[in-house]
């Protein structure tokens, strides 16, 4: 099993969508590896050579940010959100949506179930 950036990605993929198992890096960003790194799309990873696995671990550490440093970065964004006291931070300190959605109904996921009235009935 090969182990990039302290994940354990699956051997019998392809090394495109193992890298995908890696937090921070999407399809476009595998495609970008695999390309710069010069390994075929159509390999799966229990093909790869250990010279080979050891190149990807280099390019993830050289050029993105990924796993443990990417959710301490974004983290510390929204803790820095919350300090100022924007309107995003009080939406983030008050768990209710963030980015404009409605929350008269819906909102379900961030606000979590519902909570019943009392003296509601009709």
């Amino acid at each position: 099993m090969a182990r990039i950036a302290g994940v354990n990605i699956p051997t019998a993929k392809r090394v495109p969508i193992a890298l995908q198992y890696i937090a921070g890096i999407g399809p476009h960003n595998a495609e970008l590896i695999c390309e710069s790194v010069g390994i075929d799309r159509a390999r799966r990873v229990n093909q790869l050579s250990d010279a080979e696995v050891l190149a990807i671990r280099e390019y993830i550490d050289a050029n993105l940010t990924v796993e443990g440093d990417l959710r301490r970065e974004v983290s510390m964004n929204v803790k820095r959100l919350m300090d100022l006291g924007c309107y995003r931070g009080l939406r983030h300190r008050r768990n209710l949506p963030v980015r404009g959605q409605r929350t008269h109904t819906n909102a379900r996921t961030r606000k979590g179930p519902a909570k019943a009235i009392a003296g509601k009935k009709k």
